[in-house]
């Protein structure tokens, strides 16, 4: 079957069978031809997930969104389908499959693991969650469950990732010694908190919008979008934009944990992001490859290096023969001829996807496993925000990420959280499944 879609919904045109994806032991076992899904967060990005995953094929049964007037689009188009402010109604629900997440980054916990722990499948958007213990327990969960996962980075289901992937793993670079990532925006701030009192609007259930965190008084400087400013709430913007990115470098050079991490940045404070800020990340020799440095730069900061292109967004590979650089839909060589480069090599060929959104639902039919499921995602966040943690904590330190331990005691602190009740007591049946399973 051949799917095209417009790029909105990320779905790219493909004749490859999604058989060739085909895991043993996840077959589809639903009692409807289609599959059922609750969108939990249906306006903003949600509105993009809802588009996607209908677009895919799936039924949606539910709507869910704390704030009713931003429903209402959501709800007319979808006439058919329940609606609910709190996901937990749906927790028991025989209609429901899946879970489809586009909540901001720290509810995206709650939601997923309640989700999947009650038997649904779970798509959630990037990062996977909004602590670095949160990420190793959702991955774990989804494990341990047999359930099918998905993270909404949808650029990896592109064709120009998947060929710099290629390019780089066939040594078309030699030797990658280091990368660099860098991206314009900036979700930060001066760490103010605003002090006019407006009251709550109709229709958004406040309290159910800050969920687990620490309560504090409603204003529209949290949300919508900018909650991604502050830490109750969100990851600044490398726990935004990092998981597109860093994807890239990731997934290309075959990481999974670092060893050590550092990050500076504008002055650090406890309630505001970073207006702007650089991390980098440490990892050892994977297999034949030699040790390797992942750099991020955000707010405007970029690499110095001579040569690169005057990209806004990039992802820059330097390796042993000359550079190879890349953005979401193109990439360049740089210090080499591009025909040079590729000439002699043995590609080891990445099958176009489906689609980002049909590798889900196929991935719950048995047909297929998303290349984005939350044993690579979960690794990708992890990575992330500990370099959010190396900013807030002020220090480097070194990583064991089997053993899931940091040797400064302010990363530490910063691995794990609190959650206000009643939330506190729901999520602590899965606080010991930070080892890896």
């Amino acid at each position: 079957m051949t799917w095209q879609l417009n790029r909105r919904s990320f779905v790219i045109s493909s004749a490859a069978s999604a058989a060739a994806l085909t895991v043993p032991g996840l077959a589809w076992s639903g009692n409807s031809s289609q599959v059922r899904v609750a969108v939990v967060g249906v306006a903003g990005r949600g509105a993009s997930n809802l588009a996607g995953i209908a677009a895919a094929g799936a039924k949606v049964a539910y709507l869910c969104d704390v704030d009713e007037p931003r429903a209402a689009a959501a709800r007319k188009q979808f006439p058919d389908a329940k609606f609910t402010k709190d996901f937990r109604t749906i927790l028991d629900s025989k209609d429901v499959d899946a879970f489809v997440i586009s909540t901001p980054d720290h509810t995206h916990f709650p939601a997923a693991a309640l989700a999947m722990d009650a038997g649904m499948h779970v798509y959630c958007e990037k990062p996977l969650a909004h602590t670095v213990a949160e990420s190793r327990i959702l991955n774990n969960l989804a494990r341990s469950k047999k359930r099918v996962t998905q993270m909404g980075t949808q650029v990896h289901s592109e064709n120009n990732y998947r060929r710099v992937v290629e390019l780089i793993r066939a040594g078309a670079i030699g030797q990658v010694k280091e990368a660099h990532v860098w991206c314009a925006k900036s979700w930060g701030g001066d760490g103010k908190r605003p002090t006019d009192t407006p009251s709550i609007p109709e229709g958004l259930d406040y309290d159910l919008w800050v969920g687990p965190a620490a309560m504090r008084p409603y204003n529209k400087a949290h949300l919508p979008f900018e909650w991604r400013r502050w830490w109750d709430f969100g990851t600044g913007t490398l726990g935004d934009m990092g998981c597109h990115y860093l994807d890239l470098a990731f997934w290309a050079l075959n990481l999974d944990h670092p060893i050590h991490v550092s990050a500076t940045g504008s002055p650090v404070n406890d309630e505001m992001a970073a207006k702007e800020l650089t991390a980098t990340w440490k990892f050892d020799k994977r297999g034949n490859r030699n040790p390797v440095d992942l750099t991020w730069y955000d707010g405007g900061r970029k690499p110095d290096i001579k040569g690169i292109l005057p990209w806004g967004d990039g992802v820059l590979f330097v390796g042993e023969k000359g550079m190879l650089q890349s953005n979401y839909g193109q990439h360049a060589f740089i210090g080499l001829n591009a025909e040079d480069a590729k000439k002699g090599l043995k590609i080891d060929p990445i099958a176009a996807s489906p689609g980002h959104y049909v590798e889900f639902i196929k991935g719950i039919q048995g047909e297929g496993k998303p290349m984005c499921s939350f044993d690579y995602s979960g690794l990708l966040s992890e990575m992330v925000i500990l370099g959010v943690v190396a900013y807030r904590a002020g220090v480097p330190f070194n990583w064991n990420g089997k053993a899931f331990l940091a040797d400064q005691p302010k990363a530490t602190a910063l691995l794990t959280k609190k959650y206000r009740a009643p939330w506190d007591k729901e999520l602590a049946k899965f606080m010991n499944m930070t080892q890896l399973s």
